[in-house]
């Protein structure tokens, strides 16, 4: 993965920590997340109070050395584009058979052969819910990864299923990927802590081997 300078802090950081963007041919600054847009790219940290510096300070017309137009609802879009490729690959982990929901399916795939590298706690769900989940996982000498920065209505729209809060997913690229846009998706959403929870969602990959 290569590494990139933000054009508002001036770090260079790698891409997991980033959000390219372009401008289209109407001098409109667009969000490239998935980095495939053709147009010299644009890198600011993957974080809301970093982007919106960006759009205030101008830096953007700066970067581009022209003048652009930065809407000041970017920051949202970033949020909602990266939030619905996290739900895409959720639901390819799902048809795949990589992925399992529910608790009682969770602590069987906990004491499964397979390797669970993923636990994926809805943001929203009971913080008791949650404890007992790390709690199995610690248990069993485990510390896979933890996502819980989607929210429960999320979780259940990118799974065709009803009041999701726990689901496990196995080792592979979907795994990968989702932890990959999970880590930038905390800089735009507030996380909520529990007492003893120690993993939270990030670039670094946790359970992998």
């Amino acid at each position: 993965m290569r590494n990139r300078k933000c054009i508002v802090t001036g770090e260079v950081r790698e891409e997991a920590q980033l959000i390219r963007f372009v401008v289209s041919p109407d001098g409109q600054v667009t969000p490239d997340v998935a980095a495939k847009l053709p147009g010299r790219g644009i890198w600011v940290t993957a974080e809301r109070t970093v982007l919106e510096r960006a759009i205030a300070k101008n830096y953007f017309s700066k970067a581009a050395k022209a003048n652009v137009r930065a809407a000041a609802g970017l920051p949202d879009l970033v949020e909602k584009q990266i939030v619905q490729r996290m739900m895409g690959d959720l639901g390819m982990a799902k048809r795949s058979g990589a992925l399992v929901t529910g608790f009682d399916s969770v602590a069987r795939a906990l004491d499964g052969q397979g390797k669970t590298a993923v636990l994926i706690e809805a943001c929203d769900g009971a913080a008791n819910g949650r404890r007992k989940v790390l709690g199995m996982a610690r248990a069993r000498g485990l510390s896979p990864a933890i996502v819980d920065c989607l929210t429960c209505d999320e979780l259940s729209l990118a799974l065709g299923l009803g009041n999701v809060i726990h689901a496990a997913l196995k080792a592979g690229p979907l795994a990968e990927r989702l932890l990959f846009e999970a880590g930038r998706l905390s800089g735009f959403r507030p996380k909520k802590t529990d007492a003893g929870q120690e993993n939270v969602a990030g670039p670094a990959h946790e359970g992998f081997e």
